[in-house]
């Protein structure tokens, strides 16, 4: 049982061990956000060709899926804070090799045995650290300590892309994946120095070992079963597809059509990382006040118009805001559905379940990145955004007749067996 919220409990501010790994999440995080900006910046530089740009992120991203698919079962049997050292000390290593190989020029071929490898350690990362906090906090103080994390990487999400543009502009894209490196680093000595606490029992059955397949099912019948996690699954693997792709497209639109520079870019990405941090702000008071279904719906819904928005922008400063809007529902729908399976999941499922829905729900993004970054190197961006756009409200639509539209609606009874008000 979680400890009644007390007026005499230690903020979570004051709590040394989730302050030390608050410290180094946003140290993996920085890192991300370096190679969000930094890797499209190098294949750019190197080919000049987003067909490229696409096909390296649908490689990176099915090897993310694969790795999901076990992932969660590597967290529910292991310690996870050891996984994430290693995920941390992995990408350290495969990251630093890009900046010494391009000393003997571009070696694009690398980043396609580099990057997947990296996203696959990174969802490994993800998972554990999901679940992690489960085992840092008491279970009534979960989405406060969610919202510190998601506000934090939002902020590495607006200093990382800016910083990423000036180290790209001065030094070129490969220092900058230098620095990425180094991030990991940090990342897995903070980790080092703290302890997560044993899991609590929750009135389960003694946990058997099976299969790693059979295990990963296990958890996939748990999200199937649960009618939100279901629906969210399903919608959320089209919107993927429609937008896995976009922060590509985004690079290509501002340099090769906007003809800005990679400190443009770099300004644009972190400038709009400012809705992130404005989505994880507004979250929890949109969704005590409208409940889970308008709230989900509505960001959807917005994001769509955004996106179609992004590619009819002939300015950077339009591109900028619409981005920053998108970005911001995208937060919005995040943070809410993190929350939900933390909540009603079993711990000892925990890892399982996150793997099984991010694995559905990023399946068809490699498809979809291909997809989008060659439709717009033939049909150029507007075409291309508007398409994407107009998807997206329809995956909105969707969530009107689906058990999200009344999730949240009235009080929360079965953790399992009805809706309750918490997203994907």
């Amino acid at each position: 049982m979680s400890r009644p919220a007390s007026a005499g409990r230690t903020p979570l501010w004051r709590d040394r061990t989730f302050g030390t790994y608050w410290v180094a999440q946003s140290l993996s995080a920085a890192g991300d956000s370096f190679a969000y900006l930094a890797v499209p910046l190098l294949v750019l530089q190197a080919t000049g060709s987003i067909t490229q740009m696409g096909l390296l992120t649908a490689v990176a991203g099915a090897a993310s899926v694969a790795a999901g698919i076990f992932g969660g079962v590597l967290v529910d049997r292991y310690d996870r804070r050891t996984l994430m050292i290693v995920a941390d000390v992995a990408r350290l290593v495969l990251y630093g090799l890009v900046p010494l190989a391009w000393l003997a020029g571009p070696q694009v071929w690398l980043l396609f045995v580099v990057l997947p490898i990296c996203e696959a350690a990174g969802m490994v990362f993800q998972v554990a650290a999901v679940t992690a906090v489960r085992n840092l906090v008491d279970r009534d103080r979960i989405t406060e300590a969610n919202g510190r994390l998601q506000a934090t990487y939002a902020a590495a999400a607006v200093l990382g892309p800016l910083l990423a543009g000036v180290v790209s502009a001065r030094f070129g894209p490969a220092t900058a994946i230098a620095v990425n490196a180094a991030s990991f680093a940090l990342s897995a000595a903070g980790l080092r120095m703290i302890r997560l606490r044993p899991a609590q029992p929750d009135g389960t059955a003694p946990v058997r070992r099976e299969r790693p397949l059979a295990e990963f099912l296990a958890g996939a019948r748990f999200l199937w079963r649960q009618p939100v996690l279901r629906s969210l699954t399903v919608l959320l693997s089209v919107f993927i597809f429609l937008t896995y792709g976009f922060t590509d497209v985004l690079v290509y639109h501002v340099k090769h059509d906007l003809g800005g520079s990679d400190r443009t870019v770099g300004t644009v990405l972190g400038l709009a990382a400012l809705g992130t941090v404005v989505g994880a702000l507004l979250v929890a008071p949109l969704r005590r006040r409208r409940g889970f279904g308008v709230t989900w719906i509505s960001a959807h819904c917005v994001c769509g118009l955004a996106l179609a928005g992004v590619g009819l922008a002939t300015t950077v400063p339009t591109v900028t805001v619409l981005t920053a809007v998108y970005l911001c529902c995208l937060s919005v729908g995040g943070i809410c559905s993190m929350s939900l399976r933390q909540e009603i999941t079993p711990d000892h499922l925990l890892g399982r379940v996150t793997s099984a829905f991010w694995s559905t729900h990023y399946a068809l993004g490699p498809a979809g990145a291909v997809a989008l970054t060659w439709a717009a190197a033939r049909y150029g961006v507007p075409t291309v955004a508007l398409v994407a756009g107009t998807g997206c409200l329809l995956v909105a639509v969707g969530g009107l007749f689906s058990p999200i539209r009344r999730a949240g609606a009235e009080p929360r009874r079965s953790p399992v067996a009805i809706p309750v008000g918490e997203a994907g």
